[in-house]
């Protein structure tokens, strides 16, 4: 799997195989790219940067975070 994002046109792209695609759907802020045998190969996130910090969001409220996070660098 691979990650792509371009900060001109916010646009994440996450590749899921090498195929090409065949054909795509779009969903709101999300474009799905199928090989010909309807597998998913490919991942557009429109306005990604809006688009995944809702996405997250979504995530985090299904789950309990703790009040304080140490982080090691």
């Amino acid at each position: 799997m691979k990650f792509k994002y371009d900060p001109e046109a916010d646009v994440l792209l996450i590749t899921l195989s090498n195929k090409k695609p065949d054909f795509g759907e779009q969903k709101e802020n999300i474009i799905t790219h199928y090989d010909k045998d309807g597998k998913p190969i490919e991942i557009e996130i429109l306005d990604a940067s809006r688009t995944t910090v809702q996405m997250i969001q979504v995530m985090l409220a299904k789950r309990k975070i703790p009040k304080s996070v140490k982080v090691a660098i």
